[in-house]
């Protein structure tokens, strides 16, 4: 199999695997325990999060260990919208179009408590910039949520301008705004440093960098105002209750080492993957349309629109000729609709509904590349002998 669906998720890393295994087994102790066993899984847990804390430029303490990316996305927004609103900051929130769903509808579920959320609108190629984040600020503004790179077409976001501009403003305003980013397609790619970044909150997703699917992280800055959304025990620093999955902190933490350390010669060489993709597809194949640029994007993700085709038919071709490819975000494939990315992008709807998301990853090689190429100009073909369905053609 050609797998080019990375950015949905990838193979645990063999070193992460490794270093689960202990816990899996013989040191199966609870983390509370008192006992010599679970002092042993304490000390597990507490060396992940110092490793974890490194990696992002952070403190241990602020650091803390989820289910996945959704509830650290869920639990950043919920958390410290309600904390702040209870100190009487204010009740408005600002985020963009183009956020993952857990996102999108952690901040509708915030709507029906009350507070206001302002969606910001992205240029043609995904990208928002600090000037519309400015546009929107409000006196009663509270937290500003804006994810570092996109899921589906890959583009990234000024998270370090933006940061400034909630400094200045909230000197100015007299009550801290905060920022929270999910980074949760980042760490494979790019640098992931807090203090460059300057957020207040960040979310990270432990199988989209090699660790085991379930494993999420959520960093919170020192003082950050914060409600949990899990409450029962006081593990996690009491921000997160439940007895801690040690080995699959284990494995996250070990996975984030590598994928960190390697980022950058990772990044150089699977961009050019990427580019032989690209220019190989515009060569081969008319009627096609590259959704988003090849500035301010991540290196792995290739999202492209094939005219008069379905993009869900293209998949399962691709798929009986052994390449995985995917029509967008895997968190919403169970239910087929018209990508809402490509849509905040200006996309129309007959041309969203032929997209095809490639995401590379480390594995992939210049043969994959070819495989490819040399297969989906005949599927494309095949597909085009099917007629769209009328519901799309006649929108």
């Amino acid at each position: 199999m050609i797998y080019l669906d990375h950015a949905a998720t990838g193979p645990l890393r063999t070193e992460a695997f490794e270093s689960m295994q202990p816990f899996l087994k013989s040191n199966f102790g609870n983390p509370s325990g008192h006992y010599e066993i679970g002092k042993t899984a304490q000390k597990a847990v507490d060396l992940a999060r110092t490793s974890v804390a490194e990696c992002l430029g952070a403190r241990p303490q602020e650091i803390l260990f989820t289910s996945g990316g959704t509830e650290s996305i869920n639990s950043a927004l919920l958390g410290i919208s309600q904390a702040m609103h209870r100190a009487g900051s204010g009740k408005h929130i600002i985020t963009s179009s183009i956020e993952h769903h857990a996102g999108l509808h952690a901040c509708s579920w915030l709507e029906e408590l009350g507070f206001s959320v302002t969606y910001l609108d992205c240029d043609s190629s995904g990208v928002i910039s600090a000037n519309t984040v400015k546009k929107a600020l409000q006196p009663d503004t509270i937290l500003v949520s804006i994810m570092l790179a996109n899921n589906e077409v890959g583009s990234t976001q000024p998270i370090a301008e933006i940061s400034e501009l909630l400094k200045i403003t909230s000197t100015q305003q007299g009550h801290r705004i905060l920022l929270h980013t999910d980074a949760v397609q980042a760490p494979e790619w790019l640098p992931v440093n807090i203090n460059q970044l300057g957020v207040d909150a960040l979310s990270l997703s432990a199988h989209k960098f090699g660790g085991p699917k379930g494993m999420g992280i959520l960093f919170l800055k020192r003082a950050t105002p914060f409600r949990p959304l899990l409450v029962g025990g006081g593990q996690e620093m009491q921000k997160r209750a439940g007895t801690e999955n040690v080995a699959g902190i284990v494995g996250t933490a070990t996975a984030l080492k590598f994928a960190s350390k390697g980022a950058v010669s990772r990044s150089k060489r699977v961009r050019k993957l990427r580019q032989q993709l690209r220019e190989g597809i515009e060569t081969n194949i008319d009627g096609i349309h590259i959704n988003g640029s090849d500035d301010n994007i991540l290196p792995n993700i290739l999202n492209v629109s094939f005219e008069e085709i379905e993009s869900d038919e293209l998949v399962v071709r691709l798929d009986q000729e052994g390449i995985a490819t995917s029509t967008g975000s895997a968190c919403s494939s169970a239910l087929w609709e018209p990508s809402h990315v490509l849509l905040a992008m200006g996309v129309p709807i007959r041309r969203a509904a032929g997209s095809i998301r490639f995401s590379l990853g480390d594995h992939t090689t210049a043969q994959d590349i070819e495989k490819v190429l040399k297969v989906l100009p005949e599927q494309i073909k095949l597909a085009r002998l099917k007629p769209i369905e009328s519901e799309i053609t006649n929108r």
